[in-house]
């Protein structure tokens, strides 16, 4: 398993709650060594039955070692600290297993280590994915039932940081879904591309068992087989599904981050769920931190830094080295055990997270109308004043207005050359919130259709 998550046991700091603790075992039991020793196992049986089909291996010996082939991680252990070799002693670990040497001596035939332990990391990488996909979908659902919740709630949106214009709070939770949509299309493909076997020997040329067997083989443990290989599957695709990862988690730290924007005291429009015996400070009770949240802003730097890896793991030795082998232990495991550790957190921060439509109202109101000068230059041009002119006057009534902290809306309101081309109820239609919120329910239909 990889390095990135503390066991239950270790000790650890006051502020313990912001380290991983691995609540989903599922996603552990995937990566453990009992499981990839059985995948290797699963590897080896389905290629002695492919052969014994084909009568290149005795049916008794197949059925033999189908029969008593047991794997034991402790004495695989015992056996790779004297031979220095992981697949050499699980071989000979197996082949103990059988007591049979006869069945046991077609253990292993006509293969060489990395198609045992390529193909068999294929079968690990799906069932992580399986994993992953569907924590993509239920993080989906979570932010859809948000959105839909909160597709009417008025908000500032922001530009630069600066109050820019009204959104609702409904569609950035409908940005943030489409986003997980795109990740969801995307993991899916890089897990396509990782769903592949090799058994074509040391070199990639098939000289022992050919391709037909390659592929009969791969057939038989529901993979595709790769078109062509060397001693190892090609790790541009190991790149290609660590980056997407990398990637699934810079969305989930681009919505942690605005959550935690959202929750600063002075913003205070949203808050992420805090319990009723948590406590935010060893110092100061009355805090309320947005720990999750920067929790897995932190993580996202651990699987973008694991996707370098990934990418330095393309360039290897003519027709292999061992280079990618020992950083694949560890980039694999835990980039796929912290996003799905991620998603979950995500799917439980936004789901129960609070949302405070009453200061996002004052928050709209706290700059007294500057937010719509961009509407109320769009509205003097349209009737009839140069742009130029239009954008001095708004702009040096909104300097004003700002600095004085005076209404925007009474200073333009008082302005002949305003009044001019708009007059009371032209005024007051540039100043409807509801008119800059009236396409709400089309963008709504785009994202998520007629339901």
């Amino acid at each position: 398993m990889g390095q990135g998550i503390i066991p239950a046991d270790c000790p650890v700091s006051e502020e313990s709650h912001l380290i991983p603790r691995y609540t989903r075992p599922e996603m552990g039991r995937v990566w453990s060594d009992e499981n990839k020793h059985a995948k290797w196992l699963e590897v080896e049986l389905a290629a002695t039955e492919t052969l014994a089909d084909l009568s290149q291996v005795p049916r008794g010996a197949a059925a033999a070692l189908r029969s008593r082939a047991k794997v034991d991680v402790a004495r695989i252990n015992e056996l790779e600290a004297r031979v220095k070799h992981d697949v050499i002693a699980f071989t000979m670990q197996v082949g103990e297993s059988v007591g049979d040497p006869e069945a046991a001596r077609w253990l292993h035939y006509g293969l060489t280590s990395n198609d045992v332990v390529d193909t068999a990391q294929a079968l690990q990488v799906r069932e992580a994915s399986g994993l992953i996909q569907k924590g993509l979908e239920g993080f989906g659902e979570v932010l859809q039932r948000r959105a839909v919740e909160f597709k009417d709630t008025p908000q500032i949106g922001r530009t630069h940081g600066v109050h820019a214009e009204p959104i609702t709070f409904g569609l950035k939770l409908a940005i943030w879904y489409a986003e997980n949509r795109r990740n969801l299309e995307r993991f899916r493909d890089a897990a396509r591309q990782m769903v592949v076997g090799k058994i074509s020997g040391a070199v990639g040329n098939c000289s022992h068992l050919g391709p037909d067997v390659e592929e009969q083989i791969c057939k038989r443990l529901g993979l595709e087989v790769a078109p062509i290989s060397s001693q190892v599957l090609q790790r541009d695709r190991h790149a290609h599904y660590v980056s997407t990862l990398a990637l699934l988690a810079a969305s989930l730290e681009k919505i942690a981050l605005e959550i935690r924007h959202l929750q600063r005291t002075e913003v205070r429009e949203a808050e992420e769920p805090f319990g009723g015996e948590q406590r935010g400070s060893s110092a100061m009770p009355h805090k309320r931190n947005p720990v999750g949240c920067e929790q897995v802003c932190g993580l996202a730097r651990v699987v973008r830094a694991n996707a370098q890896a990934a990418l330095e793991n393309v360039a290897l030795w003519h027709e292999r080295d061992i280079s990618h082998s020992s950083v694949e232990r560890i980039i694999l495991p835990d980039s796929t055990i912290l996003v799905d550790y991620m998603l979950a957190r995500m799917a439980t921060i936004v789901g129960e997270m609070r949302v405070f439509p009453e200061r996002m109202s004052r928050n709209l109101e706290a700059t007294q109308g500057l937010i719509f000068s961009g509407q109320l230059l769009q509205d003097l041009v349209e009737k009839g004043m140069s742009r130029e002119e239009a954008y001095q006057c708004v702009q040096e009534h909104a300097m004003a207005a700002w600095q004085t902290e005076t209404s925007f809306r009474e200073r333009v309101a008082a302005d002949p050359r305003v009044t001019q081309f708009l007059d009371a109820a032209a005024l007051a239609r540039t100043f409807d919130l509801q008119r800059q919120l009236g396409h709400v329910d089309a963008l709504f239909r785009r994202v998520f259709g007629s339901a």
